[in-house]
């Protein structure tokens, strides 16, 4: 992997879920909560595969907002185990985000890394459902793109050219920050984007939410204390 210049770059944009908040961790208790008031249970890596196949699915068939696309994730997999869920388990999964985590490194990186960059958001979300994580990451961001604000899901380049107007930098002055390879690393590299990539799945054994697939970022590293340390 190429050697990043961490000097020549003015702004840092992030992916949320699964890079700064912990989404996994949320994702499978939402869905164990679920199952377990059905008396039924089922493997992490299971339900996690299952929703790294479906949500993609969903939101390539055409923009509704992330907590449609939630609640369509949640029919999907309850058709796969016979379940027929309530309108109330259907929106479970979006109203479990308030409550999602960020990783216990994201806050202090953040800080870290506001001392010397702008900072933005590019994710996969709702305004409301980003605001219960904004409180969360404590941090200020410059800029806040979501997937509401634009009308398109990454791996869309509308999402990241829409981040990149906002911006109204050079590429060469921006580098983006995230999880997953499919939404993020991918699309960056086909926009002439510098990113890192935040191999988290690692700890788990290479089970993620994310969408499986091969990109090059030009740094890999295991979570944002290392990046901050890299990058300030």
């Amino acid at each position: 992997m190429s050697k990043l210049d961490f000097n020549q770059f003015e702004v840092l944009t992030f992916d949320c879920y699964g890079t700064l908040i912990d989404w996994e961790s949320g994702i499978l208790g939402a869905f164990r909560r679920a199952f377990a008031a059905r008396g039924r249970s089922f493997e992490d890596k299971e339900i996690l595969t299952a929703y790294s196949e479906i949500e993609p699915s969903v939101q390539a068939e055409g923009y509704r907002l992330y907590r449609d696309v939630l609640a369509e994730v949640m029919a999907r997999i309850g058709k796969r185990y016979e379940i027929d869920w309530t309108e109330k388990e259907l929106s479970s999964l979006a109203e479990s985000i308030r409550d999602w985590q960020p990783f216990p490194d994201t806050v202090p990186a953040l800080r870290k890394l506001k001392s010397k960059y702008k900072l933005a958001i590019i994710s996969n979300i709702d305004d409301d459902l980003f605001a219960h994580s904004a409180r969360h990451l404590e941090v200020p961001f410059d800029h806040v793109i979501t997937a509401e604000q634009v009308g398109s899901y990454k791996p869309s380049h509308r999402n990241f050219q829409t981040a990149l107007n906002r911006i109204g930098l050079p590429k060469e002055k921006i580098l983006h920050v995230a999880e997953s390879i499919f939404h993020d690393v991918i699309p960056a590299r086909e926009l002439g984007l510098r990113s890192v990539w935040v191999n988290r799945r690692a700890a788990r054994g290479g089970v993620g939410a994310s969408m499986n697939a091969v990109g090059t970022p030009d740094l890999e590293v295991p979570d944002l204390e290392t990046l901050a340390g890299l990058a300030v």
